[in-house]
């Protein structure tokens, strides 16, 4: 039971979980925008193309 209370009680888990979620956080953003710039991208390269 004390090894129980002391995992509780142990604050570095909660800290490396609340970096793991802002990175996740951040990836979600990247990808987002990443996914946006690349439409602009093949549209851009698609009119190259066309009018070529």
């Amino acid at each position: 039971m004390s090894k129980f209370l002391k995992l509780i009680k142990n604050e570095k888990g909660a800290t490396a979980i609340e970096y793991g979620l802002i990175a996740a956080l951040i990836a979600v953003a990247a990808i987002g925008a990443m996914q946006g710039i690349g439409t602009k991208l093949n549209t851009t390269f698609g009119n190259v193309s066309n009018a070529l």
